[in-house]
């Protein structure tokens, strides 16, 4: 396959972003502690990577076995915490357990004080209350946080962008409308909504991303709206109608990339405003189920915990600076599509 070539106003967009260190070096910190997110299992987990028992390969990170696998008793699923499953592993071979040996629900019981515990040599950052490794915590709900974010982002701006091109470019009643719907429709008062919800359904991944997604899209209607309605009365506009050009081709094709600069400056601060939404909610216990990965939850547990000064310092941290390299990047994204900025 050849390679993608930029035009030169993308590779003056390119060297624009790559002339802003502090965008730059947060991308690359970002996306290095959000693929190694994506690996979680792989880095905090209370299963063993590998078991090698009587000259066999066995990978309980991606398999479970029964007990009697290994020489056990019972048919149920091992449990390689338990001190009598590892005995009967090494009399025959050997295991490998990820850096850090517990997962973000792994309730550890041998901590030798009451939970929450201070960080020490087996728990880098501390336990929480429920006395579960911090770490893993943090970790597995970074995770969550950012995919939640990215869905919400991408979901959204795609129906807002259609939604914007579609009222900007026709106009007239429809875009009178519309608007008229969007300003009733954004007034409902989002949290008492939820809360009623959350009375009725027990809230979930996919049913706080569908609820988010139902106000989240109107942001990006706006700018989409405002390009449209600027570019529908250019000449080249008028002239793709007079050749016979269909309104499809001409609003997403001709009209929108335009309209994708403002969109593509606006993208990263929704991301941003969306990964602090649902730690917001999980922080007022209107989020994830409860024992979920959560970072707003680790935050309520520093509220709740003030003696514990390492749950709410590791949950500020974690919030603190995922929002900051998200903003960094985001303007870094804003300089880069600058009209006057790339004109330069």
């Amino acid at each position: 396959m050849k390679p993608v070539a930029l035009s030169g106003i993308n590779r003056r967009r390119l060297a624009r972003f790559r002339a802003n260190r502090k965008a730059v070096w947060s991308l690359w910190i970002f996306t290095f502690v959000f693929v190694m997110s994506l690996f979680a299992e792989f880095i905090a987990n209370d299963r063993p990577l590998m078991v090698v028992y009587d000259q066999h390969h066995y990978f309980p990170i991606l398999k479970d076995y029964p007990e009697t696998t290994f020489g056990g008793e019972f048919a149920t699923t091992a449990d390689y915490q338990d001190p009598y499953v590892q005995e009967l592993i090494q009399e025959k071979g050997w295991y490998l357990f990820p850096p850090v040996p517990y997962s973000y629900r792994t309730i550890i019981s041998d901590l030798g004080q009451p939970a929450p515990s201070p960080p020490d040599g087996r728990n880098i950052l501390g336990t929480d209350e429920q006395a579960h490794d911090l770490f893993a915590r943090i970790l597995y709900g970074f995770r969550i946080s950012v995919l939640f974010g990215f869905s919400l982002t991408l979901i959204s701006a795609v129906i807002g962008v259609a939604a914007g091109a579609v009222q900007g470019y026709y106009g007239g009643w429809l875009d009178l409308v519309f608007q008229r719907f969007i300003e009733v429709w954004s007034s409902m008062p989002q949290l008492y909504i939820l809360i009623i919800l959350a009375s009725v359904i027990r809230p979930s991944f996919w049913i706080l991303l569908g609820f988010m997604l139902l106000f989240s899209w109107m942001g990006f209607v706006g700018v989409v709206r405002a390009e449209f309605l600027r570019c529908r009365n250019f000449d080249y506009v008028k002239a793709a109608r007079v050749m016979g050009m269909s309104d499809r081709r001409i609003m997403f094709k001709h009209i929108l990339p335009n309209a994708m600069v403002a969109t593509m400056t606006f993208m990263p601060l929704v991301l941003s405003g969306s990964v602090t939404t649902l730690v917001g909610l999980d922080f007022l216990g209107f989020g994830l189920p409860p024992g979920s990965a959560s970072l707003g939850e680790i935050l309520a547990q520093g509220k709740n915990n003030i003696q514990a000064p390492w749950l709410w310092l590791s949950a500020f941290f974690s919030i603190g600076i995922m929002t900051m390299l998200l903003v960094f990047i985001g303007e870094g994204v804003r300089d880069a599509f600058d009209p006057r900025a790339v004109k330069k």
